[in-house]
């Protein structure tokens, strides 16, 4: 789903505002991947004695031709040490407006979401790491001219 809205934020009358509903299926600690999972199978170990949360976050990215790249966090979610590893998210709508500065959203064939996380250790440095799978959603030609989300 896309609107054109007005942005009042920026220097544009109006930009494209995207809706995205998705799924994602993960267990963290066996490795299984589910039909539309982003975890890499590293994640056996992602819970030893020095982490003590996740950051996961779910970004956007895609071209548009006045930016060779555009990334947008859409979803996130803190997973703390003890909680249930298993993830089984489904009909999830997007967290965070999926604003482009621009209408770079219309009609774009290529908008890749990918799932990341934070590793937030106990004592130490912060890693992060990208999930190894990715799903590119095209968007429609058309704006939605529905009042509601």
């Amino acid at each position: 789903l896309r609107k054109n809205v007005e942005d009042f934020t920026g220097p544009r009358e109006r930009s494209d505002l995207g809706f995205v509903t998705f799924d994602i299926t993960a267990d963290i600690l066996k490795g299984k991947n589910g039909l539309q999972t982003f975890w890499n199978k590293n994640t056996l170990i992602i819970f030893d004695w020095n982490v003590k949360q996740l950051f996961l976050y779910l970004s956007a990215e895609y071209s548009t031709k006045n930016n060779a790249l555009n990334q947008v966090v859409l979803w996130d979610k803190i997973m703390l040490r003890g909680d249930n590893p298993r993830l089984f998210l489904k009909d999830m709508k997007s967290k965070y407006f999926f604003f482009d500065d621009g209408n770079g959203l219309k009609g774009n064939r290529n908008i890749t979401l990918t799932l990341s996380w934070n590793v937030v250790p106990n004592a130490g440095i912060l890693p992060l790491v990208t999930g190894s799978g990715h799903v590119s959603v095209p968007f429609p030609d058309t704006y939605e001219t529905t009042k509601s989300y």
